[in-house]
């Protein structure tokens, strides 16, 4: 029994460990988007876009055609990493584990093949390419996410974790622009990370379940070529499933065993409740920010440096470092939010309450970090932007992190694939303005994005409706609780 103890310890750590280094290596590749928009300016991509311009008598080479196709390329490949999250959550939810990662492999191998076999003639392959990639990579992190289950009181530190190791990966194409400066052909670079692949293959057959992990764990329950079933059940299970459900068990468990019957929710009532629509407009304004940053990083770093290469080159590898520190930023989130594990808890306080009380931190200091992060964007001096990418990679690590422990806690198990899919998706659809706003920018401001930044600052504000409903809902339930307890004493 020991050596089964021991053998389960080392392949959760192994879990653990491999996931962690396939969130950091390869999953948000496509967020790295401006390291590699300076390699395929350099490999000529879009070059026929760009015309000879005169600007006060003088003859310029003007790119912003080019600029334009590389943000829609951006824009669409983004827009696809989040709206087509709600089709691959219903697949996981729906089909379990294996079959979702087996389709995001064929994703993202085929797209960073279409990389591989690119050239600036065929341009328009970036499209389907960052678009695969990026669908491919989300699905490594929605399939990974389920490792914190195995981890308990540190569930939420866990899934932080790993979405901040999601947010360093983007410095996967800084290490492609810098192999590319040392000689090493972009094509090369694309064929090795594909071969990757058989990796996150031996993964998906020996170091995950078939189906999903579930939580709270129960005793005894193992995963990998034993397909997810458990070989032995906790007495509870035991006294109320036959054998002829043991895999209903495992599955349907519910996620908190003193959780409220709120918990019990069907898909509908939790898309409806005002939890979801909130959380969406929270995660949507600011991730529209961080988009447009992103998207437009190039551009505006080409504006402020009045076009010197080496400087651009210079602001973005700083840009590319930081977005590393994403997966040492991210677990403070989860701290935050499993701070009160372990701890005793009030009278009548379920769990349920306790992390959802745990996470209004949470989720206002991602809200403040955003308006600061914008700020900081907003403002045209070139050295302050080195302020703007910490604070960049910090919210953004604390955004998302946040986003899918929140929708871990505040609805059922059973519809965390489909939730986390619907409020990608949805806020994926906000996200395309960036592109509206990028050729307002272009055109009727004449370049400067000042009044676009002042705006979408002012919009970052609505994210703090969020925490402000979870803090007053709690102190609704504390209120009921105290006036419950009032009527139990006065009618004794």
């Amino acid at each position: 029994m020991s050596d089964l103890r021991d053998s389960m310890t080392v392949r959760r750590c192994l879990t653990f460990a491999t996931g962690l280094l396939e969130c950091l290596c390869f999953a948000g590749a496509v967020f790295g988007w401006a390291s590699l928009v300076f390699v395929l300016k350099m490999e000529g991509y879009f070059s026929s876009l760009c015309v000879n311009a005169t600007i006060n008598g003088t003859q310029v080479l003007d790119c912003s055609g080019q600029d334009e196709q590389f943000s829609l390329v951006f824009t669409i490949a983004s827009f696809m990493n989040n709206f087509l999250t709600l089709p691959n959550g219903y697949l996981y939810d729906r089909f379990g584990t294996t079959v979702a990662r087996l389709f995001g492999i064929f994703l993202y191998t085929t797209g960073t093949l279409f990389v591989a076999l690119t050239s600036s003639a065929l341009s328009v392959l970036l499209f389907p390419a960052l678009s695969f990639i990026a669908v491919g990579g989300i699905l490594f992190l929605m399939t990974n996410m389920q490792v914190g289950n195995l981890f308990g009181s540190r569930r939420s530190t866990v899934i932080t974790l790993y979405n901040g190791a999601f947010d360093s990966s983007s410095a996967l194409f800084l290490i492609i622009k810098l192999l590319y400066e040392s000689g090493i052909s972009l094509h090369a670079s694309f064929l090795f990370i594909s071969a990757c692949s058989t990796i996150h293959l031996f993964r998906t057959f020996f170091l995950l379940p078939k189906t999903t992990i579930p939580y709270p764990l129960p005793d005894g329950y193992t995963y990998g070529m034993t397909c997810g079933k458990t070989k032995t059940f906790s007495p509870r299970q035991v006294a109320t499933k036959d054998d002829t459900h043991k895999d209903d068990a495992v599955e349907g468990m519910p996620f908190n065993k003193d959780s409220p019957p709120k918990q019990e929710k069907s898909f509908r009532e939790c898309f409806l409740s005002w939890f979801f629509m909130l959380h969406l407009m929270w995660l949507s304004v600011m991730q529209l920010r961080h988009y447009l940053f992103i998207g437009t990083l190039n551009p505006m770093l080409q504006r402020m440096t009045r076009g010197e290469p080496s400087l651009v080159s210079q602001y973005i590898n700083a840009f590319a470092i930081t977005q590393l520190c994403g997966v040492l930023c991210a677990p403070w989130n989860g701290v935050i939010m499993d701070r009160h594990k372990g701890k005793p808890r009030s009278p009548g306080v379920s769990e349920w309450e306790a992390d959802l009380r745990a996470s209004v931190l949470s989720l206002f200091l991602t809200a403040l970090q955003c308006v600061l992060f914008s700020v900081c964007a907003a403002t045209p001096f070139l050295p302050l932007q080195y302020l703007t990418f910490i604070l960049q990679v910090l919210n953004r690590s604390f955004l998302y992190g946040g986003n899918a422990a929140f929708i871990s806690l505040a609805f059922p198990p059973c519809h965390f694939g489909k939730l986390y899919g619907l409020v990608m998706a949805l806020s994926a659809v906000v996200s395309v303005l960036q592109y509206p706003c990028f050729a307002l920018v272009k055109g009727a401001l004449g370049g400067d994005p000042l009044y676009v930044n002042v705006a979408l600052t002012v919009l970052s504000m609505l994210a703090f409706i969020h925490p402000a409903y979870v803090y007053l809902y709690c102190r609704r339930l504390a209120s009921q609780r105290a006036k419950s307890k009032e009527a139990d004493t006065s009618s004794a």
